[in-house]
């Protein structure tokens, strides 16, 4: 069948990168090991058994005498979010990172997008998503103030009670802002629930800008392969090269999803999957616990895959970026991702690359060929 399965575990990084002072990050940053620090080791008996001990000494997790293809690859655009990392992933490295707003966005935007809207906005300052609607949640329901804020991303959010908005005006001013905007991403979070006792609902919608390059799932449609997402990959590459998507706005709903693709995608075709709770849900805020607890989440969904693989199959495991708990801050850290290959019949190997590489092997495996307009090499 010879498909190709690349999961990102969203934020699990494997080490910072030589530039990481430039973005406010330590130069220890590593979120793997301070994890385990954090937790007195780490419990993943099938990733163990990969080799993810073998990329970096990590606590609880020994090296193995066998790994499967093992290493650590390394960003050489510029950023340190998810799209910035999916689309270095797949071969389309940025050389500019993408605008951020520490100062909250400039008055002139905002009321653009008020005019443009018919809405007006509260807050504008980066803030914690939680934080936020527990901050300003009652002044959004008093006043019917849309709740919007930034993060140290490239990210435009806006936040509004279920309740008092209803979901599909959400997005669509969430669409009247990306087309205001130049941010990386546009991303809608409602929210439902009692003052005191707010929650964010899974209906979050990411309106992302379209990849400024072609991507290795352009490569792959124009040979012909289909690229089935799961969870926001789609979203990150605002559909450009995506036959079709499945959601995951949990982890529990990406891995059920993956797991019925790896069973029912016939022939030549990319799986392409995030998983986002040890980022979205508990990186940021530093919740090493529950970032432990997803980890053996997904260290145990790919147990299930591997008795699921075909002889020909590629499983990558990987990620975009590192939330790092040690860092002084609660935002992303410019990290190295972990590799983990699992290629039936390619022997064990050190590879240690860059995160483009990613995206050219799974060209070359599924066609064949390698791609000539795609950064990268092969690991295979």
């Amino acid at each position: 069948m010879k498909r190709a399965i690349v999961v990102v575990m969203d934020a699990v990084g494997a080490g910072a990168l030589p530039d990481a002072a430039q973005y406010g990050d330590p130069a220890d940053a590593n979120t793997l090991v301070h994890l385990a620090e954090a937790v007195g080791g780490l419990g993943l008996p099938v990733l163990g058994s990969l080799g993810l001990g073998n990329i970096v000494a990590i606590e609880g997790v020994a090296p193995v005498a066998d790994p499967v293809i093992h290493g650590r690859l390394g960003a050489a655009g510029a950023g340190k979010d998810s799209t910035a990392g999916h689309w270095e992933l797949m071969g389309v490295v940025s050389e500019v990172a993408q605008p951020t707003y520490p100062e909250g966005f400039p008055k002139e935007l905002v009321a653009r997008l008020e005019e443009a809207t018919g809405h007006t906005f509260c807050c504008n300052r980066p803030y914690s998503g939680i934080e936020v609607i527990n901050d300003y949640g009652v002044h959004h329901l008093d006043s019917g103030e849309l709740i919007l804020y930034t993060s140290a991303d490239s990210v435009l959010q806006i936040a509004a009670h279920t309740g008092k908005v209803p979901l599909e005006e959400l997005y669509r001013t969430c669409r009247v802002a990306r087309e205001l905007t130049d941010v990386g991403r546009v991303i809608a979070r409602p929210f439902e629930g009692e003052p005191g006792a707010f929650v964010r609902t899974p209906e979050r919608k990411d309106l992302a800008l379209a990849p400024p390059g072609r991507s290795a799932l352009d490569a792959l449609q124009e040979a012909g392969v289909p690229v089935h997402c799961v969870g926001k990959t789609r979203d990150l590459f605002a559909g450009v090269g995506v036959t079709d998507a499945l959601p995951g706005a949990t982890n529990e709903v990406s891995l059920a999803n993956t797991t019925r693709l790896i069973r029912e995608a016939d022939g030549p075709s990319l799986i392409f999957t995030n998983l986002i709770e040890t980022d979205q849900i508990y990186g940021h805020r530093k919740d090493t616990a529950g970032f432990h607890a997803a980890l053996q989440g997904i260290d145990a969904a790919v147990g299930e895959w591997l008795g699921l693989l075909g002889d020909d199959d590629l499983l990558i495991l990987t990620a975009d970026h590192g939330v790092d708990p040690y860092a002084p801050h609660t935002d992303h850290t410019r990290e190295r991702v972990p590799l983990l290959a699992v290629a039936p019949g390619r022997p064990s190997a050190r590879y240690d690359g860059a995160m483009c590489d990613v995206g050219f092997t799974v060209v070359q495996f599924l066609t064949g060929a390698p791609d000539p307009d795609l950064p990268g090499r092969s690991f295979l």
